[in-house]
């Protein structure tokens, strides 16, 4: 098998020659670091693994739309740590809102919310500005260059992360999210679907323009390690279910991203009706996924990405340790429907542990 005939056969839920794998994005601190620059491609080549590359369409917009959303960043340089921060004022025609950040050469976090108030979520849902037309050259561009030795993935146009809630909770903090969702459950569902009618407005102009292989919804906000199963029920289900009709009434395939707890989640996520589920993100990385129970309960159902504790791999592994991981997680998926992939980003680790990765991927054979 090829490459992407490999990994579209582990999203069909097949079962394909060999255990197909990814990495969960090349982190741009990880490739210069340890690879000595180069891009996504050239990192999935010199490894010799299967390519899931994640890229996106690029965003039109209409310039009254802009004007109505003026923003305003001052950069405040480092600190004595080396953080560098950020403060924004963004004008509007009935008033202003401010966001704040920081980050390091690793990432990048967020110390202000945008939204504090209903009344600065009111002017947001008004004059926050979404694109007017959607180009999918960078997609096809990715796909020509991949060819045959992988797939290309990504996400939806969203305003925070890629479903109604995850969203919300971007604009005005997780915590502030639940309590809202526990004491006005009203307004949170009011504030999602404004969310969702503008991620959907987008969403219909990618058909037939952005030729992805895969799309991925969801968050982390989302997880059983976040909130409980009866609200992901309430204030995640429609909304995602939503999402992923619409995406497959344009024929792409779609994956479900919770990045911590998703044990209690499993019967919320095949009601959204996705078509896989990421990242099986084990206990020992904060998650509590049990990859062969998941396999068990609902791998007739969906396939998986992830599994892979890149920590105890990548970062302070040894390439036994690899080795060993992987064939353990392969032993769990032994119909098939699976993708060994770290379970969320990694920054460190000798290249000789990933050189090993795709190695025993190639040794676990069905």
């Amino acid at each position: 098998m090829t490459g992407r005939e490999r990994l579209l056969t582990a999203i069909n839920n097949g079962k394909p020659d060999h255990l197909p794998g990814q990495v969960h994005g090349w982190m741009a601190y990880y490739l210069s670091t340890y690879l000595g620059g180069g891009d996504q491609f050239t990192a999935y080549e010199r490894f010799g693994l299967d390519m899931a590359i994640y890229t996106g369409p690029s965003y039109t917009f209409d310039e009254r739309d802009l004007a109505n959303w003026e923003v305003e960043q001052v950069d405040h340089g480092p600190d004595a740590r080396g953080d560098y921060s950020w403060t924004q004022r963004i004008r509007t025609p009935e008033g202003e809102l401010t966001m704040a950040g920081a980050g390091n050469p690793i990432t990048g976090w967020t110390t202000e919310h945008l939204v504090k108030t209903k009344a600065d979520f009111e002017l947001w849902n008004k004059y926050y500005a979404v694109p007017s037309g959607v180009d999918g050259t960078p997609v096809r561009e990715a796909r020509d260059r991949v060819g045959d030795r992988g797939i290309v993935r990504g996400c939806i146009w969203c305003v925070g992360q890629m479903g109604a809630w995850q969203s919300l909770c971007t604009l005005v903090d997780t915590q502030e999210a639940i309590m809202l969702a526990m004491d006005e459950p009203e307004w949170v569902h009011y504030a999602e679907q404004a969310i969702l009618a503008k991620e959907m407005k987008v969403m219909a102009m990618m058909e037939n323009e952005v030729p992805f292989d895969l799309i991925e919804l969801g968050g982390g906000a989302g997880s059983n390690t976040v909130i409980s199963p009866a609200m992901h029920r309430e204030f995640c289900v429609p909304y995602d279910k939503a999402q992923v009709d619409a995406l497959h009434a344009m024929g792409y395939k779609t994956v479900y991203h919770l990045c911590g707890g998703l044990m209690k989640m499993l019967d919320n996520v095949i009601q959204n009706g996705t078509d896989g589920l990421e990242t099986m993100t084990p206990p020992s990385m904060g998650g509590d996924c049990n990859l062969s129970e998941a396999n068990c309960q609902v791998g007739d159902k969906l396939f998986f990405i992830g599994g892979f504790d890149q920590n105890q791999g990548f970062e302070h592994g040894t390439p036994e340790k690899v080795r060993k991981i992987v064939r353990e997680l392969h032993a769990a998926c032994p119909n098939g429907g699976y993708i060994c992939s770290p379970s969320d980003h990694f920054f460190h680790g000798d290249p000789e542990n990933l050189q090993a990765f795709a190695e025993v991927l190639r040794e676990c054979t069905y």
